[in-house]
């Protein structure tokens, strides 16, 4: 990364601050020499035996489209079938954003990816708390944190439910299909997301694990979030936060329905959301004026939108740089937007990685980089109180004026 022209935003202040990432995939996050370690100690066959040679074969710097950009998941996800693997991966991740000073992130996963005969979905979820915890603590102990020279570092856990899946790709829905035979596919799909919703709820209210939120993931396309309606209603009535991964690869009814179906808080990358020319609906008389009045809502509403930029030019080709994402949009409609890597390990990237290159392509002032960074913490689904949040926010703030000051980015 080298330091452009065009930027006002030095990028040593850029890993300096203190900085969230809520869109963050679990398995999409592994360092690439742990997924090396684990699939030789698990006998697994990769598409390389280096950094470089997945690199090449797997974890691109660019993508055909969104299938080749998940075909590396299948590759993760087959070292994530022990609990000590789920920790570990869960404990490095959390040192790979404290190492850019991210001290608050939301870690994504669908923990029915990863049930079989000797792992429970509870005790998915466990493992991942622990490894998560294990750096909290370590971090929180520590003299810089206990001196005030940085933030402490917290974090919550998100379950995504699937939009779809075939039986193959784990041993719960295999077995689920066969126990639903006769059902429908999107009966099986909704069931499978209200039995990962009830489990959610019992993680987080009676162990009082920082499950924080629930997610849908997965194509969008012939699989619409009204599908998973009883399961994003169980939570909602429960208490835990939504969000929805939508207008990635559909049209902005997608984004409507997340927001009026499933009550979504956030939406997960929401890049087609000005896109007037994808809506399907022959009884939306006036595309222009319904993306019109759905961003008004969203803006008027604060629902946060979780922006990708990297992920998003690699699965989404067409929009060949930062500036030509919506971004430029989102801010110009006094959106909440927020800078999140979806996958650091699959988008070989870091959440300063990616607020550089917003600031790069885009011209911000710096208000409007500091409303880029404040979101994801104001948007987060904290795990404490209310009140606990808004000092963690105000803490935050003092630390972001104090590097403005000492990297003269106001000047």
């Amino acid at each position: 990364m080298s330091q452009s022209r065009r930027t006002v935003f030095p990028v040593e202040f850029i890993r300096a601050i203190p900085k969230t990432d809520l869109h963050l995939h679990l398995d999409g996050s592994l360092r690439i020499a742990t997924l090396l370690e684990l699939a030789q100690a698990e006998g697994l066959e990769l598409p390389g035996a280096s950094e470089a040679e997945l690199r090449r074969a797997v974890f691109k710097d660019s993508y055909a489209d969104l299938p080749e950009y998940l075909q590396g998941f299948a590759y993760t996800c087959a070292v994530m079938r022990r609990a000590e693997h789920l920790e570990r991966i869960a404990y490095e991740l959390a040192q790979d954003n404290l190492a850019e000073n991210v001290c608050y992130c939301e870690v994504r996963f669908a923990p029915q990816l990863h049930i079989h005969e000797t792992l429970s979905l509870a005790e998915i979820v466990r493992a991942v708390c622990r490894g998560l915890e294990r750096a909290k603590q370590e971090h929180n102990q520590g003299a810089a944190v206990r001196a005030g020279a940085a933030l402490p570092f917290d974090f919550g856990v998100i379950v995504c439910a699937m939009r779809s899946f075939h039986r193959d790709m784990s041993l719960y829905y295999r077995r689920l299909f066969e126990v639903m035979q006769y059902a429908r596919p999107q009966e099986v799909y909704a069931t499978a997301s209200l039995e990962l919703a009830r489990a959610a709820v019992a993680l987080a209210h009676e162990e009082g694990l920082p499950v924080v939120g629930f997610d849908l993931a997965g194509e969008e396309a012939g699989f619409p979030a009204v599908h998973h309606r009883d399961a994003y209603q169980y939570v909602h009535r429960h208490f835990l936060r939504k969000t929805v991964h939508a207008g990635e690869a559909y049209g902005p009814e997608s984004i409507f329905q997340a927001i009026t179906e499933c009550q979504a808080n956030r939406i997960g990358h929401g890049t087609f959301l000005f896109a007037a020319d994808r809506v399907s609906d022959a009884l939306i008389p006036d595309p222009e004026r319904y993306v019109s009045y759905l961003a008004e809502y969203i803006a008027s509403q604060r629902i946060a939108i979780e922006v990708c930029p990297t992920s998003n030019l690699q699965t989404i080709p067409g929009l060949g740089n930062v500036g030509n994402h919506p971004l430029r949009q989102m801010i110009e409609h006094n959106l909440s937007v927020c800078i999140c890597t979806d996958n650091r390990l699959v988008s070989n990237t870091t959440v300063t990685e990616e607020l550089w290159k917003v600031t790069d392509a885009l011209p911000l002032t710096p208000s409007q980089f500091q409303n880029l960074v404040l979101a994801g913490f104001k948007g987060s689904f904290f795990p404490g109180s209310y009140l606990e949040k808004r000092r963690y926010v105000r803490a935050v703030l003092d630390r972001y004026g104090a590097l403005e000051q000492q990297y003269h980015v106001r000047s």
